[in-house]
């Protein structure tokens, strides 16, 4: 860096008088030489009015011009800014005159603060709101809906598309899409009636605005339709509901990129549709369980209310088909990944809706059996008798309700005519169940487990040899069954009659215990066999005693019948054949045994 020192002062004389020098006190001026050159460059470039080689008069003649243009242009400016103020009137001056008089302000000065002011802001517009659409309600919508249109509307789809019966019931949810078109979501809340409001509340909602006309037409025009068509209807119109349970379900930043629309225009129509095919044809509804069933889509705990709603349609209809589809699929699904309290709560308020209703038991007793299918199958019912019996710990607050419907579930689980195929099929598969019931350590479920595998052994024979093949490897359920017989046998012997088959069977269990204790060698299996071979022996007795007893009975009925006809002095009115066919009916009846 280049310095340079510049003295303020003569230079020191050194033959002289110090005096100057001193009266400086010796300092100094610094001064940099390179910075000085820049400061004087860079004015000579920016400095227009003392430009290098450039006079000031000539420089400030050279800008005139544009100088002029700017004041024009700034006193353009103020006069269209005067002019706004005029057309707005003068009340910024009124306001200064007419001020509490803090002050005073000279026109000159308080009008060119106004004009700058009003120059700066200028005139706001205002902005006028648009006018709000009038809310239309359910009700209001459904008012609107004319029956004869909508006939008219039908016959001219039928004639359009005769053949097909898919595209007729497309363009049918499309007229109600139609005219539900102008209700909002505010207005029906679906997703939030079907989560907070009980099944009472929702069953009806929206099917119940509906005008009767509008029913009856569309309901007459469904009727008209193959199964095969409505099903796959039916289907289409689950499936938009629940896309639609999974687009609300969806953040509100993910929801406007993967929002999934509904292909009609509201959802009111599509459960407006939906309701009116299930409650013409419920059966439509049974025939989707398979599908319904298998596909994991509709096993969520989030589908289940609308899943329940679609099955309360059915059942507003035909309570079969309500109960065959609450049995077949709701039940399963409750004792699955999807059963909570609240899934809990909704089948049972269903089930509970369903037995209510008047002659609903005769109802579903006669149609217990139907086209050899049941109405509870075996594996639902296995199901129900776990839920109405749990461990003691294990009892939830849906627990009493399920006491409380088990007795009439149960009815149409072992309802059917005895003998028949239906009921012999049944009573192999409950006992299987059974079985498995009776050894997971519960005294209240093991009782009614062993209460039920008595009536599978009334009602098919062929249970007897499948409780032989599976004795020994259930050793402790066969034990509460036996146990339960000989300790209860005046009530269970007389749905067992004839007893030979038991007693066989009895003793065949007894030849088992003894070649098993044989070749047991551990201590507990020997203490469980010979358990089991006490009751087997007890048992045996009781149906020994029994045998003597209905013998002796029989005799006793046969001597009196030989004795009226020896002492009877018109023995000519007995028909011998029919003394025969007596004698013979009370042999059948107890056929001799060995004993």
């Amino acid at each position: 860096m280049e310095l340079s020192l510049e003295e303020h002062m003569p230079a020191a004389d050194p033959y002289g008088d110090v005096a100057a020098v001193n009266s400086a006190h010796g300092w100094q001026k610094v001064t940099y030489a390179k910075r000085q050159r820049r400061q004087n460059q860079a004015v000579t470039v920016t400095d227009f009015d003392h430009g290098p080689g450039v006079p000031q008069q000539e420089r400030s003649s050279v800008f005139a011009s544009v100088e002029k243009k700017a004041y024009e242009r700034r006193r353009a400016i103020e006069s269209a800014a005067a002019a706004a103020v005029a057309s707005t009137g003068s009340a910024a001056t009124v306001d200064g005159a007419s001020s509490d008089g803090e002050g005073d302000h000279s026109g000159p000065e308080s009008g060119k603060g106004e004009g700058t002011g009003s120059g700066e802001i200028g005139e706001k517009k205002v902005k006028q709101k648009k006018p709000k659409k009038p809310k239309v309600t359910v009700v209001d919508a459904a008012a609107k809906i004319d029956a004869v249109d909508l006939a008219a509307f039908l016959a001219d789809v039928s004639a359009s598309y005769e053949s097909k019966q898919d595209i007729q019931l497309m363009r049918f949810a499309d007229y109600f899409g139609r005219a539900f078109s102008a209700v909002s979501a505010s207005q029906f809340p679906w997703t939030k009636m079907f989560k907070d409001s009980a099944l009472s509340k929702i069953v009806d909602v929206p099917i119940s605005h509906i005008q009767n006309p509008v029913y009856k037409t569309s309901v007459d025009w469904i009727a008209q339709k193959s199964p095969d068509s409505l099903g796959d209807f039916v289907l289409w119109c689950i499936d938009a509901i629940l896309a639609d349970l999974e687009s609300q379900q969806v953040t509100s930043k993910a929801s406007k990129k993967t929002n999934q629309q509904s292909p009609l225009k509201c959802q009111v129509a599509v459960f407006v549709v939906l309701a009116l095919t299930l409650r013409r044809k419920p059966d439509v509804l049974i025939n989707l369980l398979p599908n319904l069933g298998d596909n994991p889509k509709y096993k969520g705990q989030q589908s289940f209310p609308v899943l329940v709603w679609v099955v309360a349609q059915a059942a507003q209809a035909d309570l079969l088909a309500g109960m065959h589809a609450w049995a077949h699929f709701l039940l399963p699904l409750i004792c699955g990944k999807s059963g909570n309290p609240q899934t809990r709560g909704l089948a049972l308020q269903l089930v509970e809706r369903i037995l209510s209703q008047t002659k609903a038991s005769s109802i579903l007793l006669n149609g217990a059996v139907r086209k050899g299918e049941r109405l509870v199958p075996p594996s639902s019912f296995d199901l129900l008798i776990r839920l109405a019996f749990p461990l003691p710990s294990a009892r939830v607050k849906a627990t009493e309700r399920f006491e409380e419907v088990y007795p009439s579930l149960k009815k149409f689980a072992l309802a059917g005519s005895p003998g028949a195929k239906s009921t012999k099929q049944a009573a192999q598969q409950i006992l299987t169940h059974a079985m498995k019931a009776m050894q997971e350590n519960n005294p209240a479920l093991t009782n009614e487990a062993a209460n039920i595998f008595i009536w599978c052994l009334a009602q098919n024979q062929d249970c007897y040899k499948q409780w032989e093949k599976v004795y020994m490897n259930n050793l402790g359920a066969s034990v509460s069954v036996i146990r339960k017989l000989s300790n209860e046998w005046k009530e269970q012997s007389a749905q067992l009659s004839p007893l030979g088959l038991l007693r066989e069977t009895i003793e065949n269990f007894r030849a088992m215990n003894e070649e098993s204790l044989s070749l047991a060698s551990h201590s507990g299996d020997k203490e469980a066999i010979e358990e089991a071979d006490k009751h087997c022996k007890a048992l045996l007795k009781r149906l020994k005693r029994s045998s003597i007893c209905l013998k002796s009975g029989v005799l006793v009925a046969i001597l009196a019948v030989l004795l009226a006809f020896v002492l009877s002095p018109n023995t000519e009115l007995f028909d011998r054949e029919k003394l025969h066919a007596l004698l013979s009916s009370f042999k059948s009846f107890v056929p001799v045994q060995r004993i």
